[in-house]
């Protein structure tokens, strides 16, 4: 009787603290040649058309790395759990779709079905200065609400996995100083 195939997510943004689909396992992960970053603007989900939002995308980049958590699904699930994450994640077809290789805190190494942003996408953001990424992200709404809310979840989840990072930290700050009553 042959294995059974594993089905691996890599989450390093909202599917950390909302995957929305059952996870059978979950492993804090590795992803090498990629730094998450917000960089991709978000029209459905945390904004608007007429104001764009900021989410995260795994930009390539050869010598980063990004520690995410990477979620099992089980055979039974992976179909369904496959056309909802294509539905979430492929909305404006910003990301790509890719297979990466994870690995994972105990040592594996799994394939992972990986969302990273499109650089040729008119969603992408490319770098931009921190203060810029607080301004929109602190005007911003969309679909699933608040997109400061967004990155005060994503940041907390970090921080409880025992991820420094601090670009998000700082951008917490300045965001919850621009959402303070008379913050510019």
């Amino acid at each position: 009787m042959g294995e059974r195939p594993e089905h691996w997510v890599f989450a390093y943004g909202s599917l950390m603290w909302d995957p929305g689909f059952p996870v059978a396992e979950m492993v804090p992960a590795r992803l090498d040649g990629y730094a998450r970053s917000f960089c991709l603007r978000s029209i459905v989900y945390r904004g608007t058309s007429e104001r764009p939002g900021l989410v995260l995308g795994l930009d390539a980049d050869p010598g980063a790395h990004c520690r995410g958590l990477a979620l099992r699904v089980a055979e039974p699930d992976w179909d369904e759990t496959l056309a909802g994450l294509r539905a979430r994640e492929l909305t404006t077809n910003a990301y790509a779709e890719l297979f990466l290789p994870l690995v994972l805190e105990d040592g594996r190494g799994v394939e992972a079905i990986t969302y990273v942003i499109r650089r040729d996408h008119d969603q992408y953001a490319g770098p931009l200065e921190l203060n810029e990424q607080a301004r929109i992200i602190a005007l911003a709404q969309g679909g699933r609400g608040p997109n400061a809310d967004y990155l005060f979840n994503t940041a907390r989840h970090l921080a409880q996995m025992g991820i420094e990072d601090r670009a998000m930290a700082e951008l917490v700050r300045q965001v919850r100083g621009l959402l303070q009553p008379g913050g510019k």
